[in-house]
């Protein structure tokens, strides 16, 4: 890599308010615009400057920093000029995150689903979800501002449905604590018991409350209205930052081409895929790509009021039922107001979002993990939204199919061993089936017997 070819501190971000437009101090901490109460994106005041610069020029700079040693470049932030130029290299937070691999699903699977795909699995970041994206960007943020301010006590927060509660803690942990302390809420019960280690195990304070996310979140909402604190969920525009490098690596990863592409996207809180969107819109406003891809957002049917709006018109928070994607289990996706109007921009025709149940959900994690992937649930929910997206003639079969992982398997085996044992709670509405399921097999501690049952044949 070049000396030209390093990031210097160039750009000029303010907060900018997606409804009235009034702009904030980037050191303000703010969450929602003071003036009108609607959300705040980041805006690059001189992002105008980069289109100055030739689309051929920013592939050669992104790529030529593919393999670098630099590990402040080896994440998210290779895409440092799209994400927070104003942090210096020496306040990047890297812990591993970022770079996960696309994997071609294999031809049965295809079948299965109705088409080739690739999943990309986010499980593979520190944390072992696409959370580790945000918070990278987050935390280098807050360690930046902690040494440009000198700030003392910091106070980071979240709500969590389990993997942001995981990448907050764990990111948090990194920075000095005498500086720093991490809190995060959960829904009491509805956190699997792997999710609930991680920020346990990072040395968060854990509080449980009763409710789901969305009363988690509202509680979050009023501290960071009212109080001194680092709010870490996705409505925190300096998170969703760093989740758009997932667009960025998908477009790097398929040599920049987009032409015929669909990306497929779990739904939960929105945060994640407003930060794709936005994602591509950078790429696309510099001609680094040439067209948008077509974005398939995916819900259950027991948390799908996007999948709502989008067939009738008519916003409405629903009361969510237990679901297995247990991250997208939120009734009233704070980020819906940035999705609609990146919809009505940029999107519109491009943009569809399926519903589909608890039983197919997990038939499509099972189905593919039994294939050679470690997708979670809501990679399951990826899964099973293509496969229905293709059926119902919603998006057309000779497109390429990028498939969102957002997570590992292994935190989610809790719901894979409730299927093998046909122990799902009524209101999961989850439907078994034998082919799927599979248990250990006690034999003998003899080679024969284990022959005989397994129907191999002795040699010559």
């Amino acid at each position: 890599m070049t000396d030209e070819n390093m990031p210097g501190i160039q750009g000029e971000l303010v907060y900018s308010c997606i409804g009235c437009g009034n702009t904030y101090d980037i050191y303000d901490f703010v969450y929602t615009c003071p003036a009108c109460g609607a959300l705040l994106k980041i805006e690059n005041l001189r992002f105008d400057e980069y289109k100055k610069i030739p689309p051929a020029k920013w592939k050669e700079i992104f790529d030529s920093r593919k393999n670098t040693t630099l590990p402040e470049l080896s994440g998210v932030f290779r895409f440092h000029e799209l994400i927070l130029p104003i942090v210096p290299l020496k306040d990047i937070i890297y812990l591993g995150e970022g770079q996960t691999p696309i994997v071609r699903a294999n031809p049965e699977l295809s079948e299965w689903v109705g088409a080739p795909f690739l999943i990309k699995n986010d499980g593979l970041n520190p944390s072992a979800s696409f959370k580790d994206r945000g918070m990278a960007s987050a935390i280098s943020f807050l360690n930046h501002a902690i040494r440009e301010k000198n700030l003392d006590n910091v106070l980071g927060i979240c709500a969590s449905t389990g993997d942001t509660s995981a990448a907050a803690a764990l990111y948090l942990s990194y920075l000095p604590k005498s500086k720093v302390r991490a809190v995060v809420l959960l829904p009491k019960g509805k956190v699997t018991p792997a999710q609930l280690s991680q920020p346990l195990g990072s040395g968060a304070v854990v509080i449980e409350m009763p409710g789901v996310f969305d009363d988690c979140m509202r509680i979050v909402e009023e501290l960071a209205q009212n109080y001194h604190v680092f709010l870490l969920n996705s409505k925190n525009p300096v998170r969703i930052l760093g989740q758009k490098s997932y667009a960025y690596e998908v477009a790097q990863q398929l040599s920049w081409d987009t032409d015929g592409l669909v990306v497929v996207v779990p739904i939960g809180n929105a945060g994640n895929i407003t930060a794709i969107m936005e994602g591509f819109i950078d790429l696309f406003e510099l001609g680094v790509i040439t067209v948008l891809p077509t974005i398939l957002g995916v819900q259950s049917h027991h948390a799908d009021p996007i999948s709502r709006w989008r067939a009738s018109g008519v916003y409405t928070p629903l009361k969510v039922t237990p679901s297995v994607a247990q991250a997208a289990m939120i009734g009233d996706p704070v980020s819906f107001p940035k999705v609609k109007k990146l919809v009505e921009t940029h999107f519109n025709s491009r943009f569809h979002v399926v519903s589909v149940s608890e039983t197919e959900i997990m038939e499509g994690m099972l189905t593919a993990n039994r294939h050679g992937h470690v997708v979670c649930t809501q990679g399951g929910e990826s899964v099973a939204g293509l496969k229905k997206a293709l059926k119902e003639g919603i998006v057309p079969s000779a497109s390429r199919f990028v498939l969102d992982s957002t997570s590992h398997q292994l935190k989610f085996a809790l719901f894979q061993q409730m299927y093998f044992e046909d122990t799902f709670d009524s209101e999961y509405g989850v439907l078994t089936k034998e082919c799927l399921k599979s248990k250990p097999v006690s034999l003998d501690a003899d080679a024969q017997n284990i022959a005989r049952y397994l129907g191999l044949e002795k040699k010559g």
